[in-house]
């Protein structure tokens, strides 16, 4: 009859559990929650009562046993725990057990000695395909370890990181906003949430003009960029839908800059989307702009 592993080490390993349990969930501050501690006590509830059907099936089994097998029993029960499981690492087979398990081919002359895998190899075998499968349905089915997931929490925490920055940053206005092709990307989000029902998608143009060719109805600077940053702060003169975006609280002066440098984008370093095109006829006068 083999020894059972200590009460100690049973209590351990369901501590282990429960807190692999709130790991995987990945939920925060998870110590302090009420549905943590009563999980944990009823698993240790649990277990001591499995526990305690473990003693009733030991003891009645220890009575069946012969008066050697007892004194090999309490000999083996004696031995500390940690003790037994580093004499399973390492022990060997004896001759007589190796006689036993070895095998003949016959017809080659080679004898092979089928001996069993070390404990410690199979042990850590069982762990890896354990993992495996915990990892596998935590991935599935949980945001554990997944990378879209943290992708996501990234991508908030860089979003509130630069919030924070532009409370405390200089604010952009004409006299300083500059282009930049960094903000190009930026600027057409910014665009097509506030520009596109007048200026359509890839700015061709629809009920307001075509921000792609170089006629323009309102020309107050000398630059394209200065220019459209202009409109945004102050609005058209002539036209009331051109809402003076930056004074209105609608976008700041950096969305403003990054709107700028999109629109620079498509007039100055792409090629016009012409009314053949799907584009609005060209208004206003031809534009002569400066660097």
């Amino acid at each position: 009859m083999k020894t059972r592993t200590p009460i100690s080490v049973g209590i351990a390993v369901t501590i282990c559990i429960n807190f692999l349990i709130f790991e995987l969930s990945d939920s925060k501050g998870y110590m302090t929650t009420s549905s943590f501690w009563g999980l944990l006590v009823i698993l240790i509830f649990l277990f001591l009562i499995a526990n305690s059907i473990g003693d009733l099936v030991e003891n009645a089994n220890f009575k069946l046993l012969s008066d050697e097998e007892k004194q090999q029993y309490l000999k083996e029960k004696a031995m500390p725990y940690y003790q037994k499981i580093w004499n399973s690492f390492t022990k060997k087979q004896s001759k007589v057990d190796e006689n036993k398990i070895l095998i003949d081919h016959g017809f080659d002359g080679i004898t092979e000695l089928d001996n069993a895998l070390p404990k410690w190899w199979t042990g850590l075998f069982y762990v890896t395909i354990i993992y495996c499968v915990v990892y596998l349905v935590a991935f599935s089915f949980t945001d554990y370890a997944h990378p879209d997931v943290e992708y996501l929490d990234e991508a908030k925490t860089q979003l509130a990181s630069i919030k924070e920055y532009e409370k405390t940053a200089p604010s952009v206005n004409m006299e300083n906003a500059v282009y930049s092709a960094d903000n190009i990307a930026e600027g057409e989000q910014i665009f097509k949430t506030n520009c596109i029902s007048c200026h359509s998608d890839g700015g061709k143009g629809g009920i307001g003009p075509n921000l792609t060719d170089n006629k323009w109805i309102n020309i107050k600077q000398k630059s394209l960029f200065k220019n459209v940053f202009w409109m945004l702060e102050n609005g058209s003169p002539n036209n009331p839908a051109m809402r003076a975006f930056i004074k209105e609280g609608i976008i700041t002066g950096r969305d403003a800059e990054k709107v700028a440098a999109y629109i620079y984008h498509i007039n100055q370093e792409k090629t016009p989307i012409t009314e053949a095109q799907g584009g609005a006829a060209p208004q206003g006068d031809e534009a002569h702009w400066q660097e």
